[in-house]
């Protein structure tokens, strides 16, 4: 279904904005995202998540589950009240992304694409531990972001707390830019600590309308104290204000708001302000300031990519007169359109029907279509140009990551990292018709997601699909249900251990067949070393005085990578390996490829056996938030589950404790908790790090997992 009302096209750079709304989960990015289609006239009704109404949260998993799974993207307009803008309309691309988890995937590609974020908090319960990933996220990514602490409402609710949280956990420069008036049941409004205006959101239930007012008089010297630190710290990232600061001279309004915009540009301040998007209070304020302060296309002026050409670095500019680039950062299978690529434009222009250079594949694609995106609608296009995110039908090849552009200027853009699944179950047809609609099915979503993969273990037979937790799987398995009518059976989850070598060591790999007439020859050895934790695997030829033809060491190194993959002590991947073939020999007929990729993962095996081999298993970071009388029973049952207790702190009226369980022992812990607590504790939990199992637990893995290291030929 496409929208009726038609995007301006012609649309000056400095007025856009590609913003993402991200936080832990159900600190409000949904509720926040649909206020402002609201008041941006996007949407003609407040959508409500326990309805089910939301505009973002599309999918019929969303709706059921009351969280949001994918990334929508949606394309809005605001005129601003204030700051260079004011009056104006500024065109807003807003990417709603998912808190849990699971889903991490979904703000790892948002956050490579946009130009800025908002970051929602919880100021009754500060930072959370999935604020810290994404925060991290952001980081790795330099998006400028401003915060918005949202259920100023809520019981325990406490915005100078949550600002302190911010700088004590994220280490992050947060400052308030307004303070609230009120807070719990008595938060009616916000004082602009800049400007010093007050603004009551009162009688108008959608919060559409709000008043100006004086600032209250039991709120005068608080707010003189907090804008001469918001005044000192701006002045701080500017060598003018500086100067004019220590001198005692007045600084203008106008002069303070453009410092600010570069110090939350330049990754030095992050604003806050103050709100409650359930209460529709607040939002408007902070969605002037995103547009004030956050960054436009041209203020992230260029992309630096590589030449795959001549290797070189190369830079691009937010210009849509300059070569093309733009990178896919999202793949959506539709039913109405088929698969859809989301792409950002980073310059130069794309034309509906034209032909573009996939640098990534070296192959060249069509874009049948252009569509602008607003969440599950969609408006056609004919032209996307720099600074834009659009999503196009027709690319067959294209995955996350690839970089489209000009054939006659290629460039390859940084791609997307994702994490390794920690997680994994078998599945297997219930009917002979699934089982031709499943391989369809599962290659469709690992396209779409890319922490979800599919092997085919060779030991048994089974198709295994891995993930980042539980319920990723359950929803992938009810969209294959749902979306494919795949019928399924699946077995328990199962830990993503990882197998890797403790100890240096060589082996010889030698594989000779004589079946009458032309045999086969292949013989190498490996030298093998551990590399640190988490830096994957490594090969590399050591070969002097050609006793092995250069022809054969990618034939070894296939080998050497199949073996890694299939495992040695226990049959799970192996990692954190150097791999060097340093000799060998070879035979003038009977030597083939195939013969030295037996014999290399016969070394590797032969090495491997000498190198102390231990299993590794995926360490998760937990939060349990539980009231203070069952806070024993949580710490003791932790510690039975192999935890190292972090720490435990108060965050309102309730206990917090961070601690690090192995994934192994976390199976069913909803549930248990859930009985410990009379229903009362939540806990949080994502991947952290990998460590090496004990020694006792990895013995019962390895009898338990029947499996042979044998090498198939």
């Amino acid at each position: 279904m496409a929208v009726a009302t038609q995007t301006k096209r012609d649309f000056p750079l400095d007025r856009i904005r590609n913003i993402g709304i991200i936080a832990h989960i159900d600190a409000g990015k949904t509720t926040t995202t649909e206020r402002i289609l609201f008041y941006t006239g996007r949407t003609y009704k407040i959508g409500d998540i326990d309805e089910g109404t939301t505009t973002t949260d599309w999918m019929e998993q969303e709706k059921e589950r009351g969280i949001t799974i994918v990334s929508a993207a949606i394309t809005t307009f605001w005129i601003p009240k204030s700051g260079p803008f004011e009056g104006q309309e500024t065109r807003i691309n807003i990417i709603d992304t998912p808190g849990h988890v699971d889903f991490t995937a979904e703000v790892e590609r948002s956050l490579r694409v946009l130009d800025g974020g908002v970051i929602v908090l919880d100021a009754a319960s500060g930072v959370q531990s999935q604020t810290e990933t994404v925060w991290r996220q952001a980081n790795k990514y330099k998006v400028p972001l401003v915060a918005f602490a949202n259920k100023m409402d809520v019981v325990g609710a406490d915005f100078l707390a949550t600002i302190q949280s911010a700088r004590d956990r994220l280490g992050a420069n947060a400052l308030p830019y307004n303070l609230p008036i009120g807070s719990e049941n008595d938060f009616k409004g916000v004082v602009d600590l800049l400007t010093k205006k007050a603004y009551i959101w009162e009688g108008d239930q959608t919060g559409a309308k709000f008043n100006e007012a004086e600032i209250p008089a039991r709120m005068v010297d608080l707010v003189a104290t907090w804008r001469d630190k918001l005044v000192e710290e701006i002045s701080g990232t500017d060598d003018v204000l500086m100067e004019k600061y220590l001198n005692g001279e007045e600084i203008s309004v106008e002069e303070l708001k453009k410092s600010l915009r570069q110090a939350v540009i330049d990754n030095k301040i992050v604003p806050v302000m103050a709100g409650s998007s359930l209460r529709n209070k607040g939002v408007q304020p902070m969605l002037d300031a995103a547009v004030e302060f956050l960054p436009s296309p041209q203020d992230v002026s260029e992309v630096v990519g590589e030449n795959p050409r001549s290797g070189e670095q190369e830079i691009r500019k937010a210009d849509p007169k300059s070569p093309l680039s733009a990178l896919a950062f999202k793949i959506q299978v539709d039913p109405h359109v088929g698969k859809l690529t989301y792409l950002r434009v980073y310059s130069g222009t794309i034309q509906s029907g034209s032909y573009l250079y996939n640098s990534s594949k070296g192959i060249k694609e069509r874009v049948g279509r252009l569509m602008l995106m607003h969440a599950n609608d969609r408006e056609e296009i004919e032209e996307a140009y720099a600074g834009e995110i659009v999503a196009a039908v027709g690319l067959k090849e294209t995955i996350t990551g690839n970089t489209l552009c000009d054939e006659n200027a290629p460039i390859v853009l940084e791609s997307i990292t994702f994490p390794d699944p920690v997680i994994s179950l078998a599945i297997e047809p219930k009917t002979k018709s699934d089982q031709e609609k499943l391989g369809t099915a599962l290659s469709r979503l690992s396209e779409e997601d890319p922490t979800f993969r599919v092997k085919v273990d060779q030991e048994t037979g089974q198709t295994i699909i891995a993930g980042m937790g539980e319920l990723q799987l359950e929803v992938l398995v009810d969209r294959m249900r749902r979306e494919f009518k795949v019928e399924a059976n699946v077995g328990q989850p199962q830990v993503a251990y990882k197998e890797t070598i403790t100890q240096t060591a060589s082996g010889e790999g030698k594989y000779i067949r004589q079946t009458g007439g032309r045999g086969q020859y292949g013989h190498c050895f490996l030298r093998i070393e551990p590399l640190p934790r988490g830096q994957g695997r490594e090969f590399a030829s050591a070969i002097v005085g050609g006793a092995i033809p250069r022809e054969f060491i990618p034939a070894i190194e296939k080998g050497v990578l199949e073996k890694e993959d299939t495992g040695i002590l226990a049959g799970y991947p192996v990692t954190d390996i150097k791999v060097a073939v340093y000799d060998g020999s070879f035979h003038d007929v009977d030597s083939s490829e195939m013969a030295f990729k037996i014999a290399g993962s016969l070394g590797l095996s032969e090495a491997a056996k000498k190198a102390e081999m231990v299993l590794l298993e995926p360490i998760m970071k937990v939060e349990v938030t539980t009231p203070e009388e069952f806070l024993g029973d949580m710490i003791a049952d932790l510690s039975s589950k192999r935890a190292q207790i972090q720490s435990t702190e108060m965050r309102g009226n309730a206990r917090v404790v961070l601690a690090l369980v192995p994934l192994a022992e976390m199976g069913g812990y909803a549930t248990t908790i859930r009985s410990m607590s009379q229903g009362r504790a939540t806990y949080y939990m994502e991947a952290d790090h990998y460590e090496e199992v004990p020694k006792n637990i990895t013995q019962k893995i390895v009898e338990s997992s029947g499996f042979t290291g044998r090498v198939e030929h």
